[in-house]
C-alpha cells in the first residue's frame, strides 16, 4: 500500500511540475512576443535593436528570476539533494521546449530549428540555433526522469564525483559552444577594451549593437553533449547494477 501511495505521489508530482514548467514557457514566451512586437515587428533577425537601458536591464533580472523559480521547484518538490537537482534540470528543460513550442505556434517562428536565436544574457550573450538547446533539453529530461525512477527505487542512489566531473566539464564545453562566436566577435571589433567594459558595463550592449551570429561550432558542442552523454551513462550503469545483484538474490 505504501508503495503504491508513494508511486501515485510520484505521478502526481510528475504532472504538476511539468503543468508548471508549461505555463511558465508560455509566460516567457509572451514577454518575448511583445518584446518582438515592440523592437521587431518585421521579423526577429540578428543584429539586435536597440533598447533602452532600462529594458536590457529587466531582461537580465528576468532571466535571473526565472533560473530562481526553476531551482525553488526543485527544492520544494525534491525530497533529497539528487531529486532537488532532478526536478530543477526537468523543469527548466520542459519550459525550454515549450517556449520554442509556443513562439511557433502563435508568431510562426522559428521557421526551422536552424535559425539563430539569444540564448542566454548571463553572464555573457549566448546564441546558437534552436536545434542546440532543444536538444540539450532533451537529455535534462532523460537525465532528469531517470535520476527520479532510481531513487524511487533504491535509496541510495546517488551521483558520484567522477559523474559530476563528466557533466560539469561537458555542460562547460557546450556553453563556451554557445559563447564564443560573440566573444570573439567583441574582443575582435574592440580590441583596445578591457573584458569588463565589453561584458559587464552599462555600454555592453552599445558594443553587441552590430553583432551577427557568423559560426556556430558544432563540433565543441557535440563534444561537450557526448561528455554529457558518458556521465549520463555512467550514472544508469552505476545504478543499474546493485539493482541486477538484488534481483539475482
Amino acid at each position: 500500500m505504501k508503495t503504491y501511495l508513494n508511486v501515485l505521489k510520484s505521478n502526481r508530482d510528475l504532472i504538476w511540475v511539468t503543468l508548471f514548467a508549461i505555463a511558465m514557457a508560455m509566460l516567457e514566451s509572451a514577454v518575448v512576443i511583445y518584446l518582438r512586437e515592440l523592437y521587431y515587428p518585421e521579423g526577429f533577425a540578428f543584429p539586435l535593436k536597440e533598447t533602452s537601458y532600462t529594458v536590457a536591464i529587466t531582461e537580465l533580472f528576468r532571466e535571473f528570476a526565472t533560473l530562481i523559480m526553476l531551482i525553488a521547484i526543485g527544492i520544494l518538490v525534491g525530497k533529497t539533494k539528487i531529486e532537488r537537482f532532478a526536478w530543477f534540470i526537468y523543469s527548466f528543460a520542459i519550459w525550454d521546449i515549450f517556449y520554442y513550442i509556443f513562439l511557433y505556434l502563435i508568431i510562426d517562428w522559428p521557421l526551422t530549428l536552424s535559425d539563430w536565436d539569444v540564448l542566454f544574457l548571463l553572464p555573457i550573450m549566448w546564441v546558437g540555433p534552436v536545434w542546440a538547446p532543444v536538444l540539450l533539453s532533451l537529455l535534462m529530461i532523460i537525465f532528469a526522469l531517470c535520476i527520479l525512477y532510481f531513487s524511487k527505487t533504491n535509496i541510495t542512489t546517488t551521483i558520484s564525483w567522477k559523474e559530476w566531473a563528466l557533466l560539469m566539464s561537458g555542460s562547460v564545453i557546450v556553453i563556451i559552444s554557445f559563447c564564443i562566436d560573440f566573444y570573439q566577435y567583441m574582443t575582435t571589433q574592440f580590441p583596445a577594451n578591457s573584458i569588463g567594459e565589453l561584458f559587464f558595463s552599462k555600454h555592453t550592449f552599445d558594443y553587441a549593437a552590430n553583432y551577427i551570429p557568423h559560426h556556430f561550432n558544432v563540433g565543441l558542442f557535440a563534444l561537450g553533449s557526448t561528455v554529457i552523454l558518458l556521465g549520463i551513462g555512467r550514472f544508469i550503469k552505476l545504478n543499474v547494477k546493485p539493482r541486477s545483484k538484488l534481483t539475482r538474490n
